[in-house]
């Protein structure tokens, strides 16, 4: 049996690598082709070009390599159609798949299914209804997710969520890390301002005078800041003059950690974090620690995602179990003056959140059947 996976980021390269592993367990005689990273690679994906040709966010890089992108549109649609594989399976960054999928639609009967569902239940609900007419079969990492797919016509699997496959700390990795960064007995307070360089320039002042605040309240307090490669730089540089004493917990690691062993520890050791939005909510869920959200956005971005927003939360252990337990301050509400009590609150009482974030694991898949192996079976059931 031939499958072929497209997969344009990292992210969709881990959900492609663990739903391959799924495949070959279920399906023995299976094959592969396409584009992944190395992730998938490693799984026996042969990747037809660099799956960072791919990798291209926002207008202004977008625009360079407009015409690359085309013909790798074209190729693609032209190899899937040669190969005819049993499934077409396209991995989340819709922009690229899914043009692919129209092409490959529009010129042959071959199933394609789409792996991770718009986010239509937060805005732009009619991306649903255009998804619908590209792909047979959505793969949601969401437990809500599948009557919005299928209301708009297409069949959809919750297949669970990559962060609970994933390995949490132990209490004695935890202890470890603590000892390492030299925080000793001090209470640990995660600081997340984001993984894009607007997103840091954006936040890291709005966090620096929340600190002040914190700190002053806790001058015990001890500050560690996880951050990637693209903008260690930055954190290193504005969180120079933070309270708390910053650990700056780079993609290198920490001694004695390898690098991503280090980020769980991390997670494992805080009492508290104060996170920009996004699937960092869920990792910290994962770790069980509580949290506060905060973001904002450029002007004009947040009066028009304002308008289109259909939730009245954005903090996905919120949406995921049905609760308002996470504090969230997002737009015009991320102020320190706000921010601040909230977090000195969930210091003080940081077990208000287990139950929401105990069920939010529950909900998500923990404890169950992997996610890759849930997804690789949803795609053979439907075939």
């Amino acid at each position: 049996m031939k499958v072929f996976l497209i997969a344009g980021e990292p992210s969709g390269d881990k959900l492609g690598a663990a739903l391959m592993a799924g495949l070959k367990e279920l399906a023995p005689d299976v094959s592969f082709d396409g584009v992944g990273g190395a992730g998938m690679i490693g799984e026996g994906l042969e990747s037809r070009f660099p799956m960072e040709e791919l990798s291209v966010m926002g207008l202004a890089e977008v625009l360079p390599r407009y015409f690359d992108l085309k013909r790798r549109i074209a190729e693609m649609a032209e190899a899937v159609l040669e190969v005819k594989p049993a499934v077409l399976i396209t991995i989340d960054s819709p922009d690229f798949c899914l043009r692919v999928a129209k092409r490959v639609k529009a010129a042959s009967d071959i199933r394609i299914a789409h792996y991770v569902a718009p986010t239509v239940w937060a805005w732009r609900p009619k991306r649903a209804e255009k998804m619908a007419a590209l792909v047979d079969q959505v793969l949601a990492l969401l437990p809500f997710e599948p009557p919005y797919m299928e209301a708009a016509g297409v069949a959809c699997d919750f297949v669970g969520h990559p962060v609970v496959a994933e390995p949490v700390a132990t209490e004695a990795d935890a202890a470890r890390f603590r000892s390492v960064a030299g925080i000793g007995d001090a209470p640990c307070l995660l600081v997340l301002p984001g993984s894009r360089r607007g997103e840091v320039a954006r936040l890291a002042p709005v966090f620096r005078e929340v600190l002040e605040v914190v700190v002053a309240a806790r001058p015990d307090l001890r500050v560690v800041v996880p951050t990637v490669a693209g903008v260690r730089d930055d954190v290193v540089r504005l969180t120079a003059d933070w309270q708390g004493d910053p650990v700056v917990l780079g993609p290198e690691g920490i001694e004695g950690f390898a690098p991503g062993d280090a980020k769980r520890a991390a997670f494992r050791a805080a009492d508290a974090a104060l996170a920009a939005s996004g699937t960092v909510s869920l990792e910290l869920a994962a770790a069980g620690t509580p949290m506060v959200i905060a973001y904002d956005m450029a002007w004009l971005s947040r009066q028009i995602i304002g308008r289109m927003l259909r939730v009245e939360t954005v903090t996905l252990v919120n949406l995921v179990s049905e609760t308002r337990a996470v504090p969230e301050f997002i737009g015009a509400e991320c102020v320190p003056k706000k921010i601040a009590p909230a977090l000195l609150e969930v210091l003080a009482e940081p077990g208000a959140q287990a139950e929401a974030m105990r069920l939010t694991m529950e909900r998500l898949g923990r404890g169950g059947e992997a996610p890759g192996l849930r997804a690789a079976r949803a795609v053979l059931d439907r075939l």
